[in-house]
Order: C-alpha cells, then sequence, then structure tokens
C-alpha cells in the first residue's frame, strides 16, 4: 500500500534527525551525573531512526542506516561484557568503575570512568534491538 509522503513530515524529520542524535549522545555522556546514560541514550537514538521510517513510510529502499542492526546489538553487548571482565583481569570486582585522567591541552584535564564504556556498550545494544524492531515492522509478511 503506497500513500502519499507528507512533505512537513520529510523535511521536519531531516531538520531534527542530526538534532536527536546530538541529544542521545549528550545523555550518553551526561548519565553519570544527571538523568540519562546508555539506555536512555539508545531510546533516544533508536526514536530519530523511528521518526526516519514513519517519514518514509517504512519503505526499505529508503532507510540510512548502514550497518545490520544485528551486528549493533551484539558489538555493544561484547563491549559492555568485556568492560565487565576487564575489572576481573585487573584484579577487581566484575563491573568495578575504573578511572583515567588526561590532561588535555586546549580542553583542560579530562577524567572518564571505565562505566562510561559499559553504557557506550549499553546504549549499542538499545539501538540495535530498536533498529532490529524498527526493521521488522517494515518487512512484507511472510505466507
Amino acid at each position: 500500500m503506497n500513500r502519499a509522503r507528507s512533505l512537513i513530515l520529510d523535511v521536519g524529520v531531516r531538520t531534527v534527525f542530526h538534532t536527536v542524535l546530538l541529544l542521545s549522545l549528550f545523555f550518553l555522556f551526561s548519565g553519570h551525573n544527571a538523568p540519562g546514560g546508555g539506555f536512555v541514550g539508545g531510546l533516544v537514538a533508536g526514536a530519530a531512526f523511528v521518526l526516519q521510517d514513519v517519514a518514509t513510510g517504512f519503505d526499505p529502499s529508503l532507510r540510512k542506516t548502514v550497518v545490520d542492526p544485528e551486528s549493533v546489538l551484539g558489538f555493544g553487548l561484547l563491549v559492555a561484557v568485556v568492560t565487565g571482565i576487564a575489572a576481573l583481569v585487573g584484579g577487581g570486582a566484575f563491573l568495578e568503575s575504573g578511572t583515567v585522567s588526561a590532561a588535555l591541552p586546549v580542553i583542560g584535564t579530562v577524567k572518564a570512568t571505565s562505566a562510561l564504556v559499559f553504557d557506550a556498550g549499553v546504549y549499542l545494544v538499545v539501538l540495535g534491538v530498536v533498529l532490529t524492531i524498527v526493521e521488522r515492522l517494515g518487512e512484507e509478511p511472510e505466507g
């Protein structure tokens, strides 16, 4: 069933798509000190792709995702598990958080924790799940 695409929806989604992706990254990086984190950031990024698919009428030929959603999910799971195991290898408890500081010339001192890497894995898992669901919604039913 082909319906006419909405010009207003197309322009609106093209306008906000990248902004929503940047907002999802903000949630990912600010999740330790404020509401957010990998789960919320992944959901917001997934919402950007859902908006894009709604605007295109779930037409598979118009999808802009280059990577297989299951690969994104699997890589995110690998990152999250390796982060937990790395703490064990380092002599700590599973998922024990470690901290790294670096002095950058223009920015100053930047501190990163292993929880950020774990959150990035969760971000990718949630994004992969949402993209897989959206991809399945656009498929033709079997039978």
